[in-house]
């Protein structure tokens, strides 16, 4: 694990928004192996309570029910506080092309009442999740952080503002933020059902059924896609960066590009099945490819991930098959 050697103070105190959600959960999981306090704020809207359900057997783990659109909810999960992982938001571009007011209070509001009561309450680090999807429509590969195009989604609008808000709280009020671009994760406890599912386990859900998955296009899309360690460290060495690099925002990825047919090619002989897929129109407001360049990360988090796409499949592959009913 690239996070291994990462050391807080010994009673740092951590919050976890959306900390019942994948990533979150994760999250919650990896700071309280290390054996610090962990607060997780959710509303449960996307995330589940089975995914923390284990933690509340921890005298360190605390949970709080609550959505971070209410400021006053945000401002008690924030006491005493050191550092704060923000990952409450609403993902999925479709839906946000449905929904856009909803991604609007969630996303934009959320976050924004999430920044102010870090600020109010002194936090030392303010994390908080962006998205790839801040790129848009500029084409060049790799993605460089500096070089965006139009947003082409309301989800990628609230992550573009997520980080002009982040750099906004920096300059004027000294609040230490800083934004993670995450390019397509996967990993345990990513949900595989519903609409709006991702790729990864909306494929390993419909293989493990003998169903033939529908892609949305001809396959040829291609994703950097990040496994959850990768992820977690990230968010760990964000914490601990020093605070030149406050008000940043970062690519976090493995850096590497697998087209959907490539993916579906390897679950396939992962899970010994013989599927053929269903190919339907591609998604509105979706990008063609993805990869990014996590230069910057490196040099300025010390970001280092150690986990590739084949083994995090690997990892991912197994988990299913022991946890999917």
């Amino acid at each position: 694990m690239g996070y291994k050697d990462v050391k807080f103070p010994e009673n740092s105190l951590f919050l976890i928004t959306g900390g019942a959600g994948f990533i979150g959960s994760n999250l919650c999981e990896a700071l309280l192996r290390m054996g610090y306090s962990v607060r997780c704020l959710d509303d449960l809207s996307t995330g589940k309570l089975e995914n923390i359900q284990p933690f509340f057997e921890n005298e360190n783990f605390e949970f709080i029910e609550g959505t971070i659109v209410d400021f006053n909810t945000c401002n008690t999960a924030c006491k005493d506080v050191d550092y704060v992982s923000n990952q409450a938001a609403w993902g999925s571009v479709p839906r946000s092309i449905e929904m856009p007011l909803k991604y609007e209070e969630i996303n934009i509001k959320g976050t924004l009442n999430m920044m102010e009561a870090a600020r109010q309450n002194n936090v030392k680090k303010f994390v908080y999740a962006s998205s790839s999807s801040v790129y848009g429509d500029e084409p060049n590969l790799p993605k460089k952080e500096g070089i965006e195009g139009n947003v082409l989604s309301p989800y990628a609008l609230t992550k573009k503002v997520a980080e002009e808000y982040g750099r906004l709280y920096s300059n004027l009020y000294g609040l230490e933020t800083i934004g993670l671009r995450y390019f397509n994760v996967f990993g345990r406890r990513q949900d595989p059902y519903g609409y709006y599912a991702a790729v990864i386990p909306k494929f390993v859900k419909a293989l493990l059924n003998d169903e033939a998955p529908i892609f949305n296009g001809d396959g040829s899309q291609s994703r950097d896609f990040t496994y959850i360690e990768n992820v977690i460290e990230a968010n760990l060495k964000a914490m601990i960066s020093s605070s030149d690099v406050q008000g940043e925002a970062f690519n976090i990825a493995y850096g590497g590009q697998v087209s959907l047919i490539e993916l579906f090619e390897e679950l396939k002989g992962l899970l010994n099945k013989d599927v053929s897929p269903i190919f339907g129109p591609e998604r509105v407001g979706d990008v063609k490819h993805s990869n990014a360049d996590i230069s910057k990360a490196q040099t300025m988090l010390g970001y280092n991930p150690s986990y590739d796409f084949y083994a995090g499949i690997r990892l991912v592959t197994d988990w299913y098959k022991s946890n999917l009913k």
